[in-house]
């Protein structure tokens, strides 16, 4: 059987616990073939953000074309795209080629506490790429800025994912991890809420989790599986990796996109 494809359009992370770096231990762990077209570079670590240099809109157009020209993905996660012209270029090209499966993770701000994305970009992320997203996934801080609205109860949960998926015809995932229902979290798709019950894993090392929820949704669309079973999947999948407890880091460290990686070749010396 033909394998199955995942494009990553993100940033680069060189602690290598998010980002691009995240996105494809995520999606070669998830049984797809992972492919990235880079943002941005980033120079940070787990305890923050030092600097960023964003790839040309041009650049990152021809990594998005020759990405497509050859090996068409089966599915593509978006993840740090900070400017409005990269927004624009991002956009233009999945509807030149009729991308499907796009699961867009509106990264605006780091686990770390650093602002990813410009202001301007906000409204040409909402304008332009939501309304070609098969699923949004944002945090609360993130879903507060894509509604407009508070969110402090379950019952806001619900009025803003209804609100953002109405307002762009896009599916949400509103992800209850920022302390409002623990680690529940909420899909509108279809006018339907589904609310995907997720255990408190007592880690605190919880670099690049957006990331890696959001590929690992990626990777499960492209596989065929519907978007709930999609995001039930993920959701398993990245309470095993904060599970197996990594501790890297002087900070908010990255966890094991590996824990369930078996194969002969990973085995240590004896």
């Amino acid at each position: 059987m033909k394998m199955k494809t995942a494009l990553s359009i993100a940033g680069s992370d060189s602690c290598g616990g998010a980002g691009i770096q995240a996105d494809i231990k995520t999606m070669t762990m998830n049984g797809v073939y992972a492919m990235s077209a880079i943002t941005a570079l980033t120079a940070q670590n787990t305890t923050g953000v030092r600097a960023i240099q964003e790839s040309t809109p041009e650049f990152l157009k021809q990594q998005i074309d020759a990405v497509f020209e050859d090996i068409y993905p089966d599915a593509v996660k978006i993840g740090m795209v900070s400017s409005r012209e990269l927004i624009s270029v991002t956009a233009d090209r999945l509807r030149y080629y009729n991308a499907g499966n796009v699961v867009v993770d509106p990264v605006m701000v780091a686990t770390s506490g650093s602002a990813l994305m410009k202001n301007d970009a906000v409204q040409t992320l909402i304008d332009e790429l939501l309304p070609i997203a098969t699923l949004v996934t944002p945090n609360i801080p993130e879903a507060q800025i894509l509604s407009g609205l508070t969110i402090e109860t379950k019952e806001d949960m619900i009025t803003a994912a209804r609100q953002i998926g109405n307002s762009y015809h896009c599916s949400v995932l509103l992800k209850g991890g920022h302390s409002v229902s623990d680690a529940n979290d909420l899909l509108y798709a279809d006018r339907e809420l589904i609310w995907f019950k997720g255990k408190r894993i007592n880690n605190p090392n919880t670099h690049g989790t957006g990331c890696t929820l959001s590929s690992a949704i990626a990777s499960n669309l492209a596989k065929g599986f519907t978007l709930a079973e999609s995001v039930r999947k993920a959701k398993d999948y990245i309470s095993g990796a904060l599970a197996a407890m990594l501790d890297l880091g002087k900070g908010s460290g990255p966890m094991n996109h590996a824990f369930d990686l078996q194969g002969k070749y990973a085995k240590g010396a004896k």
